[in-house]
């Protein structure tokens, strides 16, 4: 297997060797998880529910865009209960042996939480269904016409699982969750209380205004939040007293090339190939990545959503154009056109 390239600065994803610094900063309750107030409400009622009755909870969906706490709410989730935390991956079970052995070793009031379960591989997925509501596996012992499958008694767990893409998901399995809940992204006042707690743990003097400053940056997500912060105490601590101020913040984003709109080097190559190169769009992604020297998922799944979201992308059947916002950014005159000029636009609805 060839070695990950290095995410951007700005990717939501969990960069090589992030998760021991995530795993020290995660809430270990769900009243010292910050955000998703609906999310919480619900869970926790669900949560208290199962307790009050001393039966494991309905299994759980969480879906929504990476970094917004979907694996620390799992695990909060294993610790409310009191249970012990099993964790795998949708594309680790490739094969249904890979899961029956995993659910045979579950004890009753466990918690199994997969990663990425729109990627399970079907055979698994479909051994899934049988143990998500009867608690029991078939076991197929055996090949061809002397094959014979065994049903296996498995013990009454509760299944959390995570997925990016809820729409990949096939209906069956959905339908199979209890309980579904969609993570949204944060506002900044959430993402500062993120930025507080998590320099206390880190032993960070962080000012509000640095607080505030790095906040506004960090694009909803409280893993580039986190991430973030990480770089401006380096920055603090090498070239000032340690103390992040607002002014300390913003020298240190300058250095690593996040501007005061949250986007970084590669968000502003695909806003300046698309803009200078293409003069505006429409351009097929693959194109787009090409121009900018990188994979065309890197900048499907990283730098899209966030540009699309800030309003300077727009996906026309065609391809991607520039809206006026990202001409305006990059400090060009849009042509009458582009989506969201004052001029009637040729791909407005």
């Amino acid at each position: 297997m060839e070695d990950e390239a290095p995410a951007p600065e700005l990717s939501p994803l969990a960069e090589m060797g992030e998760r021991d610094d995530e795993s020290t900063l995660r809430p270990r309750r769900l009243a010292e998880f910050v955000g998703q107030p609906r999310v919480r409400e619900q869970l926790r009622l669900v949560l208290e529910g199962a307790k009050g009755r001393g039966a494991p909870p309905d299994h759980v969906l969480l879906s929504g865009p990476p970094g917004l706490g979907k694996t620390s709410l799992s695990m909060i989730i294993a610790a409310e209960l009191g249970s012990a935390l099993r964790i795998t991956s949708g594309p680790a079970l490739e094969r249904a042996g890979d899961l029956a052995a995993m659910l045979s070793n579950l004890v009753e009031g466990d918690v199994l939480f997969i990663d990425e379960i729109h990627r399970i591989a079907r055979p698994a997925e479909e051994m899934l269904y049988l143990a998500m509501e009867d608690f029991r596996v078939d076991v197929v012992v055996g090949k061809g016409p002397g094959a014979t499958s065994i049903p296996l008694e498995i013990a009454p767990f509760t299944l959390v699982g995570a997925t990016t893409r809820s729409g990949a998901l096939t209906g069956p399995l959905r339908d199979r969750f209890g309980f579904t809940a969609h993570m949204e992204f944060y506002v900044p006042e959430e993402l500062e209380q993120v930025l507080r707690r998590s320099a206390t743990i880190l032993g960070v003097d962080l000012r509000e205004d640095g607080a505030h400053e790095i906040a506004g940056r960090s694009r909803g997500t409280p893993r580039i939040a986190n991430r973030l912060l990480r770089r401006v105490r380096d920055y603090a601590e090498v070239r000032a007293d340690g103390a992040v101020t607002r002014d300390i913040a913003r020298a240190a984003l300058k250095v690593y090339d996040v501007d005061e709109l949250g986007l970084d080097r590669l968000d502003r190559a695909v806003l300046s190939a698309l803009v200078r190169s293409f003069g505006g769009g429409p351009v097929g992604v693959s194109t787009l990545a090409v121009a900018v020297g990188e994979e065309s998922t890197t900048v499907e799944e990283v730098c899209e959503p966030y540009l699309v979201r800030a309003g300077m992308l727009a996906r026309t059947p065609r391809g991607r154009v520039a809206t006026a916002a990202a001409w305006a950014h990059l400090g060009l005159s849009a042509p009458p056109q582009a989506p969201g000029h004052s001029a009637p636009s040729l791909f407005d609805e």
